[in-house]
């Protein structure tokens, strides 16, 4: 939904969109054959193999310069970018199935490499609205009644537009609402376009198989299944209320209330929430309305209960769908896609985790296998050479010239791991690409509003604060429990150090600034014989140049729960 400095939803105007886009509109609205005939799908996929198959001839060019026979084309830089613009363009105009398949693959530098990542990412899925006879029609044959029956002031004009859906505010029982109404026919569009993904995938499987071509099935198999879900309204009501409960001892996390009593498969009804953008809070910011930190610490924090904790999360998380209120609480929105984690994956996940903070790349190299994401028969020195990259990535180059530069070009830590990845033999599990896509949102607003900002570091204290609810979600898992104390020796340790050269520099401030201090009652007090001043500036001076004591502690001594 898009929002105004305000949090307004605000009305995209159709001059807004390219002619490209408005093929996407006519494919939305135009009536569909019944899918099920083997003719219709048979044309459909005829139908996308004449538009992908001049991109197809080059890219397979790339390794024979005549396709079957030859050396490898030669390319340059600006031909790649030229052909990431020719893929996207005609992406768009395939479709709203497309558009949002496309953007998953923008999301996975692990099987997509950049300039055709960065292209694919730029995509979006807002497309010109469908007139509101069609979404009346859809309103009416889910309630079986006009909707100006039900709701107040029901907008005529939507607040946003996607490919799957539009969204219109009114007035329910005296409330704020947003209803959100599912496009008509999009189901069976997507449907006929997954299926014709399938079978070019099988063709070129049947030809060519590599890790990556591997992975780009188990994206489309993924994305099958949740766009099939994002299209299930009462789904996401159902994901909302979850989550909701989840937060509901949160007064940092407000979750927008559902009308049940409203909500259909095709159509939900949830609470208007009011608020900022979370990447438009500089005003904010600047007014001290509101911290910086503060907001990117509720980021955080609400994504490590998700992820890790409750195992039920927001996994579309761009900052359109986060807002934060005048008074710095965030506002979490669209549930249409929710991703479930597992018990199992979960403690692999909390593991791996740790053991990264912790910086024990045995324990990393080892949380690599058990989720599964190494490709089979890959030499476990390999993998050691990626995570010692891995780590030197995430601590040592926080610092360093070429962090500020990545910072200065929106590029992120979780965006440098991501491409790092690609030239490794690793591939991503489904859940695992939207924690990635949840890491690098949670440092890009980090790298915004917190100088330094490094997410690893940053999320040590508030895994500790919330230790007694990973104890619980890791049951008796002993190595996790580990690695806990082990970082909070290590926070001790950096405690420890900070206050030791905090009591040096104020001492030696003392100690400069002492005689000027006591000059004004030089006169009037005379200093004993016995005890003359010259020792106490020397005691000071020395307590100043007195090397700090090792703060390190034994994990034995420390609280873990």
């Amino acid at each position: 939904m898009s929002r105004n400095s305000e949090g307004a939803s605000v009305t995209l105007p159709t001059s807004h969109f390219t002619s490209q886009e408005d093929t996407v509109h006519a494919r939305l609205v135009t009536p569909l054959p019944a899918p099920g005939t083997t003719t219709v799908a048979h044309v459909h996929t005829l139908v996308i193999i004449w538009r992908l198959l001049p991109l197809a001839l080059s890219f397979a060019r790339d390794f024979r310069r005549w396709i079957v026979f030859g050396v490898p084309a030669l390319r340059d830089p600006s031909f790649h970018e030229q052909r990431a613009a020719r893929l996207v363009a005609t992406l768009v105009t395939l479709g709203p199935t497309f558009v949002k398949l496309a953007q998953v693959f923008g999301s996975r530098p692990d099987i997509i490499p950049d300039p055709y990542l960065t292209a694919l990412g730029s995509l979006t899925d807002r497309v010109p609205p469908v007139p509101f006879e069609d979404i009346e029609r859809e309103l009416l044959a889910s309630y079986g009644q006009h909707p100006d029956e039900i709701f107040e002031g029901l907008g005529r004009e939507p607040l946003a537009a996607g490919s799957l859906g539009q969204v219109y505010r009114a007035r329910y029982e005296d409330a704020e609402v947003v209803v959100k109404v599912l496009r008509p026919n999009v189901e069976a569009l997507v449907a006929m376009d997954i299926r014709a993904v399938r079978r070019l995938l099988d063709v070129v499987s049947a030809r060519w198989s590599n890790p990556h071509l591997n992975a780009f099935r188990v994206v489309v198999d993924e994305f099958s299944f949740r766009i099939a879900e994002e299209m299930d309204f009462q789904q996401e009501a159902a994901y909302a209320t979850a989550i909701g409960e989840s937060f509901a001892a949160n007064p940092r996390v407000l979750i927008p209330t559902v009308v049940h009593a409203l909500t259909r498969r095709r159509v939900i009804v949830m609470e208007y929430m009011r608020g900022t953008r979370v990447d438009s809070l500089a005003p904010l910011i600047a007014e001290g309305a509101i911290r910086g930190e503060q907001v990117v610490e509720a980021v955080v924090e609400a994504y490590i209960q998700m992820m890790l904790v409750d195992g039920l999360f927001h996994a579309d998380p761009h900052p359109g769908n986060l807002l934060v209120t005048d008074d710095g609480r965030l506002v979490l929105l669209d549930f249409g896609m929710v991703v479930r984690v597992d018990p199992v994956l979960r403690q692999q996940l909390i593991r791996t985790a740790l053991a990264a903070v912790s910086r024990d790349a045995d324990g990393v190299i080892k949380g690599f296998f058990d989720l599964g994401i190494v490709v089979p028969d890959t030499d476990v020195t390999v993998i050691r050479r990626l995570v010692d990259v891995l780590l030197r990535m995430a601590f040592e180059g926080v610092a360093s010239a070429e962090i500020a530069n990545r910072m200065l070009t929106d590029r992120t830590l979780a965006d440098d791991v991501m491409r790092t990845i690609y030239n490794w033999p690793i591939v991503l599990r489904g859940e695992l690409v939207f924690f990635g896509r949840a890491v690098a949102l949670i440092e890009g607003i980090g790298a915004r509003y917190v100088p330094n900002f490094n997410p690893v570091n940053f999320a040590g204290p508030l895994i500790l604060r919330h230790r007694g609810k990973f104890f619980a979600a890791m049951g008796s898992d002993a190595i996790a429990r580990e690695h806990i104390a082990i970082l909070i020796a290590r926070l001790a340790g950096d405690i420890g150090r900070v206050l030791l050269d905090a009591t040096r520099q104020i001492a030696g401030v003392v100690v400069s600034g002492l005689p000027a201090l006591l000059a004004p009652f030089s006169q009037w007090v005379d200093p004993p014989k016995q005890l003359p001043a010259e020792p106490v500036t020397t005691a000071l001076t020395k307590v100043a140049q007195t090397p700090p004591l090792s703060p390190s502690l034994p994990s034995e001594h420390l609280p873990v729960t």
